[in-house]
């Protein structure tokens, strides 16, 4: 990972684990989640993070803002190490409002009895360093910025506002401590198409008019294709390719990125690959599970070389781990 001048976060060979000790003392039951993933977001742009279901991408942004301890790696914030940080200097951290997280759902992250203000006010009343009026004129503000009008709806409660509503009030409480780096959890999944692209036109208003870095966690390559600047793609917990979006969207070096875009009419770029040219054959046989390359049991051009995990390779703005990033397009039929 090259880091510039301007990078505000730094995400270095991340692993995190999940499960629970086992029966037997001094045995684990661990479940990998993440395996060293490198990332780097810089100031005032947006990163979208891509890759189906279970690939990691929501435990990547949980580990980078704190909410989950990584067995191994480094994150990285204007330089300053947090993953070292012990459980106090982490929690002031986090109360300082300068990276936020905004949930993916909601119904289950707003409180249905609070009003709307009180909501967005929220992360302010946890710091404690404004008095009651400063912090409802701070969400008013907030509210104002994301094209709510505090008169008309800081009185009222989730239950009574529409989803694409409630999806600005979850934005506005993300703004409202004025952060440098918000993530963003499936922000329009739920959304119906008008309100998918006023929310994803909010959020590139946003970032360019307070200077705000956003990472956008999605399944849906359409939904960052008209405002991220560059996408990681993921897959099983590791990183497999990243750069700008439109090279990538265009011109997919690794085969399960070309397969998320073949798939997508919407985005399918100048490779105009279908599906079936990149599933495996059904007549396969097999691919050993845990062996090599996490993608191999998928992929139509997985050979012996695959048995063994492809490194990273990085060339200018691009990176991708796989053996055959420069000759799979050639084997197709």
């Amino acid at each position: 990972m090259t880091t510039t001048p301007d990078t505000l976060l730094e995400i270095d060979g991340l692993a995190v684990s999940y499960g629970r000790r086992g029966a037997v003392r001094g045995t684990a039951r661990r479940t990998r989640v993440l395996t060293g993933v490198e990332l780097d977001v810089r100031a005032g742009e947006i990163v979208g993070v891509i890759g189906e279901t279970g690939s990691g991408k929501t435990t990547l942004a949980r580990a980078a803002v704190g909410l989950v301890r990584p067995d191994a790696g480094a994150v990285r914030f204007g330089g300053r190490e947090l993953t070292g940080l012990d459980r106090r200097a982490l929690r002031a951290f986090r109360r300082s409002g300068q990276v936020q997280y905004m949930f993916q759902d909601p119904l289950r992250s707003q409180d249905p009895d609070l009003t709307v203000r009180r909501i967005v006010a929220e992360p302010l009343t946890v710091a404690g360093f404004l008095t009651r009026q400063e912090r409802a004129a701070r969400a008013d503000e907030a509210l104002a910025l994301v094209g709510l009008e505090a008169d008309r709806f800081g009185d009222r409660v989730p239950a009574q506002l529409s989803g694409g509503q409630r999806q600005r009030v979850s934005l506005a409480r993300a703004i409202v401590t004025r952060p440098r780096l918000l993530f963003s959890d499936e922000p329009v999944s739920a959304l119906d198409a008008s309100n998918r692209n006023l929310v994803l036109a909010l959020l590139d208003r946003l970032r360019r008019e307070l200077g705000l870095s956003i990472v956008v966690i999605s399944h849906d390559l359409s939904s960052l294709a008209g405002i991220a600047d560059r996408v990681a793609v993921l897959y099983r917990g590791r990183l497999v390719e990243q750069g700008p979006i439109g090279d990538v969207l265009q011109h997919p070096r690794h085969p399960y990125t070309a397969l998320l875009t073949a798939s997508a009419p919407s985005v399918r770029g100048e490779h105009r690959l279908l599906p079936a040219q990149l599933r495996a054959p059904g007549d396969r046989e097999p691919w050993p599970d845990g062996t090599g390359c996490v993608f191999a049991a998928r992929c139509r051009f997985a050979d012996d070389t695959c048995r063994t995990e492809p490194e990273a390779v990085r060339a200018a703005e691009r990176t991708v781990a796989c053996h055959h990033a420069a000759t799979w397009r050639e084997r197709i039929n």
